[in-house]
């Protein structure tokens, strides 16, 4: 069965090439291969949980780069990073706000969680590809008061 976000940036891509879109059609044919390379790797055909991991992984590495190039003086570079990144920010789901991972990581500890480690396993697989991770951290450790 095909994951019809994977359907949804093929159809993108199709038509970023009829309408000669440079960025658009060199992010979602690097994306569409990203995708590929995880199923070879995994063995298993990715659902769209799957394909949001493969997204997140490609914003969080643009945000980096473009970090980095801003440190280096290249702000040029620097605004292509973050062009490719608000291409793929396209196909995530609907961001959660800071209240809304707070909520879900109190009623985590209500459940009995008190612990970093264990607390954090439980809160990413909630928040992924709609929260960053680091932030994430940062709400677990106060809200454990550590």
């Amino acid at each position: 069965m095909s994951s019809s976000l994977r359907d949804q940036i093929q159809t993108d891509l199709n038509k970023a090439r009829k309408g000669r879109d440079k960025l658009r059609t060199l992010v979602l044919s690097t994306l569409l291969a990203e995708i590929k390379n995880k199923e070879i790797e995994s063995r298993v055909e990715l659902d769209d949980e799957g394909v949001v991991q493969v997204v997140s992984k490609g914003i969080k590495q643009r945000r980096d780069a473009s970090e980095q190039m801003r440190d280096a003086g290249r702000g040029e570079l620097a605004d292509q990073e973050d062009a490719q990144e608000r291409v793929l920010a396209d196909y995530l789901p609907e961001g959660l706000s800071e209240d809304e991972v707070r909520a879900i990581v109190r009623k985590i500890i209500e459940s009995g969680v008190d612990q970093l480690g264990p607390l954090m396993g439980q809160v990413i697989p909630l928040i992924r590809g709609r929260f960053e991770g680091k932030e994430a951290n940062r709400i677990v450790r106060e809200e454990l008061g550590s």
